[in-house]
């Protein structure tokens, strides 16, 4: 067999499932340890994402070897929703940052990463601890003297209402994409996940709620005060916000929306006064926005930018002055593969797609979705009674309206076209929201 002797847990996060074949299974999201009287923690399985961004069961038995990046099992993968037991412990989620007092009477330290190391075949325990200890340097960046110790040298501490850090299990979080930060968090224990919403930076945490169903954004939402909550809200793009707002109560949602920076808040308030079912309550209102004359080279400098969200960046919208929504008259847009065809001194209003037609804010969300669909558009302008362009419907707003609540849940043997029949289904139900946010 070949295999590492000594694995660290922190490092298989993200590593590759492979079954004999070589096909992919998926990857390790976490390692599952039970608590031993004598002896230290026994590894039973792996927490491993397969796709459709189910987290499922693998037991340890199950590994045949741990190794240069990847695991290799031997392939038979029980696909049910993984659902932990009690006396279950996950090493990612709950381990790390746990506080432990060194045996030797030396003082305290935390756990930032733990190894396993096979003791038989088809089985494994906890074998060190890698641990830090509080910091005694008055410089802000500095740490702790890190040191590496067995399972038999520490004793935990567990003192009752204590919050556990997170700030070891946020950087193993680091490379997560949103949807799959998301659903990290979401695969938590609720204390756990509270603790770790509290310590995310904000624009993470913003990031991370915006993939979420409605119900567990409030749930996050509701542990905040609202200083954090506000500065959550101001991260999230407009419209995400605005839906987050509608669910809470009337008097709360006022309060954040009062301590939110004006601009966000006010183009929030600007879409609460939308139906839910319509354009204008599905758009965002931070296109890009530039007036005829500027230049195809101004507005590839503006697409650049990190920031800016996937589907905005595929054009530009040009209007009359003021430049933010609601803006001076609409004159269209300019997709982003036109610019590319041109010399950078080209002035833009030279450039207009003039087949392209905005539609109105209340024009219903079913238009909105034949639309896309019909011409192949990423994103369509929206415009008020006065044709002035007060946002962009994208194509992911659409697919967020459509799909049900529970889509990111939805197992793998679920049709896409049976989720957006259910979808649409639930539009009746989404139309109330309406009136909560009018």
């Amino acid at each position: 067999m070949n295999t590492t002797a000594r694995v660290f847990v922190a490092r298989l996060a993200g590593v590759a499932v492979f079954d004999p074949a070589g096909d992919k299974v998926g990857r390790v999201r976490d390692v599952l340890v039970v608590y031993r009287q004598d002896d230290p923690p026994s590894v039973v399985g792996l927490i491993v994402e397969v796709p459709g961004k189910r987290r499922v069961f693998m037991k340890i038995g199950r590994v045949t070897s741990i190794g240069s990046g990847q695991i290799i099992t031997t392939g038979l993968v029980n696909l049910r929703r993984f659902e932990q037991r009690g006396g279950e412990v996950r090493v990612i989620a709950e381990m790390l940052g746990r506080t432990v007092t060194l045996r030797d009477g030396s003082g305290e330290a935390t756990i930032e990463d733990v190894a396993i190391s096979q003791t038989a075949p088809g089985e494994w325990e906890v074998d060190q601890l890698f641990v830090r200890r509080p910091r005694t340097s008055p410089a802000p960046f500095g740490k702790g003297a890190s040191l590496l110790v067995d399972w038999d040298e520490v004793r935990e501490r567990a003192t009752p209402g204590e919050p556990q850090s997170a700030e070891q299990l946020i950087a193993t979080y680091v490379d997560l994409r949103p949807a799959d930060l998301a659903t990290t968090l979401l695969d938590l224990p609720p204390e756990r996940r509270h603790e770790v919403a509290e310590e995310l930076p904000d624009d993470r945490l913003a990031d991370a709620l915006e993939e979420m169903p409605e119900t567990d954004q409030v749930e996050i939402l509701n542990v905040l005060d609202d200083k954090r909550a506000a500065d959550v809200l101001d991260h999230m793009q407009p419209d995400d916000a605005a839906d987050l707002i509608a669910q809470l109560p009337g008097e709360r949602g006022e309060a954040l929306l009062g301590l939110m920076e004006p601009d966000e808040a006010d183009d929030v308030r600007m879409l609460l006064a939308y139906d839910a079912d319509t354009a204008g309550g599905l758009m965002t209102t931070g296109p890009i926005i530039v007036s005829a004359d500027a230049t195809v080279a101004e507005a590839l400098a503006l697409i650049r930018r990190h920031e800016l969200h996937t589907a905005l960046a595929t054009s530009v919208c040009v209007t009359l002055p003021p430049y933010e929504p609601p803006t001076g008259r609409f004159l269209g847009i300019v997709h982003f593969q036109r610019m590319l065809r041109y010399p950078p001194g080209e002035r833009l209003g030279t450039l207009l797609d003039h087949d392209l037609e905005p539609v109105r804010a209340d024009t219903s969300a079913a238009e909105v979705s034949r639309i896309l669909a019909s011409y192949d558009l990423v994103s369509v302008p929206v415009v008020d009674d006065s044709h002035r362009l007060v946002g962009v419907v994208t194509i992911d707003d659409v697919l967020d309206y459509l799909l049900p609540e529970d889509w990111r849940s939805a197992g793998p043997d679920e049709p896409a076209s049976r989720a957006v029949k259910r979808g649409l289904q639930l539009q009746g139900r989404r139309n109330a929201r309406g009136t909560a946010r009018r």
